[in-house]
């Protein structure tokens, strides 16, 4: 096995994924940080969840906002529904482990705030109740999915952002996940900032 090789090849495939969802993701990005912006200027937060990888990003959207990214700037309102262990495992074992997003969105969203919903299957049991809730409470969601969006994409609403990479492999999902990421934070920047 030449592991050089496949090294190699693992960087060619998660730049060509990248390339390849450029064209049909720069709008609905666009749309996602000015939605996000817009959102945060007029005092909502932004509320983020996911599992597995997808725990791990929404931890790192979360700490962009709330620290910063590449600029200094304000604190921005962003929360990861995934790192208080005493809520998760008190909702999980008291309820079901599909609810542990939900009951925390129905706890702190707030009309006008937003979802960032990540599953890169789409098909998230937890993330579509999470999607659920925040419906309720009159929030808009931006899920970020691939393998063409799943049950989730199904059930996004005209105003929530969708957020699908165009591949089928989890790894070159999650590597685009976090470049779109970046895209946001790089963007809420930009326009809180005036940056060009």
């Amino acid at each position: 096995m030449d592991l050089i090789a496949r090294v190699a090849k693992n960087f060619e495939d998660s730049a060509q994924t990248k390339l390849n969802a450029v064209d049909m993701m720069a709008a609905p990005i666009a749309a996602a940080i000015e939605t996000m912006t817009n959102c945060l200027i007029n005092g909502g937060k932004i509320l983020a969840c996911g599992n597995g990888g997808s725990a791990g990003d929404s931890q790192h959207f979360a700490a962009e906002l709330i620290g910063r990214f590449e600029a200094e700037r304000q604190e921005l309102a962003a929360i990861a529904l995934t790192t208080d262990s005493s809520i998760l495992t008190a909702i999980g074992n008291d309820y079901s482990f599909n609810q542990i997003f939900s009951k925390q969105v129905r706890g702190l969203g707030h009309s006008g705030d937003i979802l960032l919903a990540i599953s890169t299957s789409g098909n998230s049991g937890n993330i579509i109740e999470a999607i659920k809730a925040a419906h309720e409470h009159d929030m808009h969601v931006i899920a970020l999915t691939g393998k063409g969006g799943g049950q989730i994409g199904e059930m996004l609403r005209d105003a929530d952002i969708h957020l699908c990479v165009p591949a089928d492999r989890t790894a070159r999902i999650q590597e685009t996940h976090l470049l779109v990421i970046h895209c946001l934070c790089d963007g809420i920047d930009a326009l809180l900032l005036g940056v060009e």
